[in-house]
């Protein structure tokens, strides 16, 4: 049970990424034509058109995600049944906004349903509205009768809701402190995610002086709400200095006859999360090799959250806590500079803690262990991918596979078929299992081409 749940909350995050991938070109069209940039009003629209439909993009996105061939029936069937589930709720009680929630509902819905139904028969004079085209018209009869009971049960559910974000926006650093450690937590089985998609899009509320009230961190950040990016800001000190500095005090943890061979690998990881915000390959480096160093990093997160809040500084992004993101945001962000110093405190402190944990406990962090002669980053990604399914078990092995930023998502059928050493040659940072068939491969932002190479492996 445990293994299957596993495995739904898996594919439900890898199905939340397609719409959050928006935000990013949402965030710079939003930015660069506001007053204080290039002051030009239809590109501003354009970005808050995106941010305006972000329920309807999550129905498009996790519909078509969940479905088992990503076919486009699926997203179309979405789409109906989110403008079918808002419409009813709306005319019959106009006071109810589900928000993203709606969006991620039917969404679900759809990919369900498509997965279940999609080569379903229906009698010869109906056969036209049989498989795929049978998906649309169920969800959308489907959402219709959901509107209409969630019209009448969603008033007290809309009400806790907005009561728990109001609470954890005017919870001072406890809730972000609460938040960002289990950010981390739950980044080891990529379910981040789903907690995400709830300070991020549905928590707490704010109406500008002119346009419809929004939901959620992100939104309400670039909407200019003064409190919003509370369950964001931490995260720069943390990815922008924090990791980095880990990345330098493993690098200098190596012998010094290894370094030259591992300097490569820790500037790559180190301009990742600098840059772009991406975490995981810095993360995946220590985590199976010290999960108390990873539960402190955890914890260092969770203070960073809460020392920004007590501080005042309020920025935000809509990728990740990079220096692309930092900039992006620095002329809406409260105190953004006062960011500076406290990156710099947590990255001493990251380095500190990282050299001491690898020569008090002999870490075999990158040089310092096992020499295993990884593939060339270089290798033709085919010839890679190949290389991954016949570590995997091969073909009949697999039962489904999807990526996120940086991991293979499966659904095996033998896990004693998995070749571990022989995947960490290939470049895998780590292996993830639960139950009998859930398994994560950590690969690094190369994870989506290679799952797609494996995809056309499979079907040849």
């Amino acid at each position: 049970m445990q293994g299957n749940f596993f495995v739904i909350m898996q594919r439900l995050g890898k199905a939340l990424m397609l719409p959050i991938a928006v935000l990013p070109v949402a965030g710079l069209l939003l930015r660069l034509g506001q007053p204080d940039v290039f002051d030009i009003v239809y590109v501003t629209k354009a970005g808050q058109t995106l941010f305006d439909n972000l329920p309807l993009l999550f129905a498009i996105g996790i519909s078509g995600g969940l479905a088992k061939d990503n076919h486009c029936a699926a997203s179309l069937a979405g789409t109906i049944g989110y403008l079918v589930l808002t419409s009813v709720m709306q005319a019959i009680n106009p006071e109810l906004n589900m928000g993203v929630l709606s969006g991620i509902l039917t969404g679900v819905l759809a990919g369900v349903l498509y997965n279940r139904y999609q080569n379903i028969r229906l009698p010869e004079y109906l056969a036209f509205f049989g498989g795929k085209r049978f998906i649309p018209i169920a969800t959308g009869l489907s959402c219709l009768l959901l509107g209409m009971v969630l019209a009448w049960a969603w008033a007290p559910v809309q009400h806790g809701v907005n009561t728990l974000g109001n609470w954890l926006v005017a919870s001072g650093p406890v809730g972000p402190f609460v938040y960002g450690v289990l950010n981390v937590i739950f980044r080891v089985v990529g379910l981040h995610h789903i907690v995400n998609s709830l300070v991020w899009f549905v928590f707490g509320t704010f109406t500008p002086e002119q346009g419809a009230a929004v939901t959620g961190d992100i939104h309400r950040f670039f909407a200019g709400d003064p409190s919003a990016g509370a369950f964001m800001t931490g995260f720069f000190p943390v990815f922008m200095f924090a990791l980095p500095a880990a990345c330098l005090a493993m690098y200098h943890a190596a012998p010094k006859d290894k370094r030259a061979a591992v300097a490569g690998l820790f500037l790559s990881l180190a301009l990742t999360t600098f840059l772009t915000g991406i975490t995981e390959p810095v993360e995946y480096t220590f985590l199976f090799l010290s999960p108390l160093l990873y539960s402190i990093h955890a914890l260092l997160t969770g203070v960073s959250m809460a020392v920004c809040q007590l501080l005042g500084i309020k920025l935000g992004f809509t990728f990740s806590a990079g220096l692309i993101d930092y900039v992006l945001s620095f002329g809406l962000a409260s105190h953004p500079l006062l960011m500076l110093p406290v990156g710099i405190l947590w990255g001493l402190i990251y380095y500190f803690l990282f050299r001491f944990f690898i020569h008090r406990f002999n870490l075999a962090t990158p040089g310092r262990g096992e020499e295993n002669e990884s593939a060339s980053p270089f290798i033709n990604s085919s010839r890679l991918a190949a290389a991954y399914l016949d570590a995997l078990g091969g073909k009949k092995n697999l039962i489904r596979v999807d990526a996120c930023i940086t991991r293979l998502r499966l659904e095996i059928v033998d896990r004693d078929m998995i070749q571990e050493p022989a995947l960490k040659k290939l470049g895998a940072m780590g292996v993830i299992k639960r139950g009998d068939s859930g398994l994560q491969v950590i690969i690094g932002t190369q994870a989506e081409i290679i799952a797609s190479e494996i995809r056309e492996l499979l079907n040849q």
